[in-house]
């Protein structure tokens, strides 16, 4: 009779050790994610939950989206380094780009410019069409 009541307890507890720790396992891909800042952090705790309702299929999946981002580099696997220095000669062209159409407009804009564009300009005759 003690061996009855202790079986179903075990039964009772290892059924509530399983419930628990799927539903704490579930939570692993979120925890990754908030972890190294993830900016789909939200996404990821509900898709944690829906794979509670598929068994944990999804699991997998959530957990590799988790850790393919790092703050410091960002997705994928380089460093961030490589990264900085194009982004860095990216942005000193742009640079370069702007500065020399601020020229362009700052000469375009100036007082000479503008004294000839007051002046009348002469109609150019239109060719005739139709014939």
């Amino acid at each position: 009779m003690f061996l009855d009541y202790f079986a179903l307890g075990l039964l009772f507890f290892v059924a509530l050790v399983i419930f628990y720790g799927v539903i704490a396992i579930h939570d692993i891909p979120y925890e990754i994610a908030k972890k190294r800042n993830h900016p789909q952090q939200d996404a990821l705790h509900i898709a944690g939950w829906v794979s509670l309702f598929t068994l944990h299929a999804i699991w997998p999946f959530l957990w590799i989206w988790a850790t393919l981002y790092r703050e410091d580099r960002g997705w994928g696997f380089s460093d961030g380094k490589k990264r900085e220095l194009i982004l860095e000669g990216e942005v000193k062209e742009l640079l370069e780009k702007v500065n020399d159409l601020n020229e362009r407009l700052i000469s375009i804009e100036s007082p000479s410019a503008q004294a000839s564009a007051t002046e009348p300009v002469k109609p150019q005759p239109q060719p005739k069409q139709g014939a």
